[in-house]
């Protein structure tokens, strides 16, 4: 029987995601709660340990000793039943249930379509959750069982596979593009991405007139903006031919982030995550020129 005195296990779980995200709003957020609720919570652990975790502040709560232990242990308690629970979907042998995918919002609506759909329709029974995402979610916390990502370090603790190598080329829109067919010597306005916000050394020894007009955090806006013709992108092939974008000699080709799936092995060999990659991987191969 539960001693009045022990903390709920949930509440522990609220006492690390506060300390990990350093608010209410943000805590509520990774739990799936609003943030009454982490309040509530809070309290309620303090009030059964009879001690004050969080100093309530004008900038908000700030972790006492006694919440750094508490979290601490919480941790390891955490990573533990993620690992029981990781082991146990590994070993699952049933085609049906839940899978959680992660990939990039403009992988998923431009080149994955495909393939999820084959996939729900030969496996009814499997319940198909995408989580859609530049974000790398982590697998180990069991944040999606299943990760298509565009990069060059996928996860060195995951399990994973090359689906395909990448190029990068400039694009832009016909509207653009006429734009500069009439005014050859205007500077040309590029939209770059933060992560990348330098223009390559190809670029401005080939087109000197180049300069960064915008820079966007997000892949989704900076492709919408091309579309609307506000300059020139550099951008994946596969992402360029998609968007209907017209290729410009400004640059030649480069390389760019090879396309992953991973996972995490305890989940690796399990009978969903299996299917779903004998149905990927041969995909990727026989679309393999999209991308260079």
């Amino acid at each position: 029987m539960q001693r009045v005195d022990d903390p709920d296990w949930g509440d522990l779980k609220t006492v690390l995601a506060l300390l990990r995200h350093g608010s209410l709003a943000a805590a509520g957020q990774a739990l799936g709660v609003n943030y009454t609720t982490v309040a509530r919570r809070i309290a309620r652990v303090e009030q059964a340990l009879d001690l004050t975790l969080f100093e309530r502040l004008a900038d908000g709560y700030h972790p006492t000793e006694a919440a750094q232990l508490i979290g601490e242990h919480a941790a390891r308690m955490e990573a533990e039943a993620d690992a029981m629970l990781r082991q146990l979907s590994g070993q699952d042998s049933r085609l049906r249930g839940p899978l959680v995918i992660t990939a990039p919002q403009l992988l998923i609506a431009h080149v994955l379509a495909p393939v999820l759909q084959d996939f729900t329709k030969a496996y009814p029974d499997i319940d198909l959750h995408l989580r859609a995402s530049n974000d790398l979610l982590d697998l180990n916390r069991r944040e999606a069982d299943l990760a298509i990502r565009i990069s060059r370090a996928p996860g060195d603790s995951l399990m994973g596979r090359r689906l395909t190598a990448q190029k990068s080329a400039a694009f832009a829109a016909d509207s653009y593009v006429e734009a500069m067919a009439k005014a050859p010597e205007a500077p040309i306005d590029w939209l770059v991405y933060e992560a990348m916000a330098e223009l390559p050394a190809a670029v401005k020894a080939q087109s000197p007139q180049s300069r960064i007009a915008m820079v966007f955090d997000d892949m989704v806006a900076m492709a919408g903006a091309a579309q609307a013709g506000l300059g020139v992108v550099r951008m994946p092939v596969f992402l360029g031919r998609a968007l209907g974008l017209q290729p410009l000699d400004l640059m030649p080709a480069q390389p760019y982030a090879d396309i992953w799936v991973v996972a995490h092995a305890d989940l690796w060999p399990s009978a969903k995550v299996t299917a779903f990659r004998q149905m990927l991987v041969p995909f990727f191969k026989a679309q393999g020129a999209r991308f260079t």
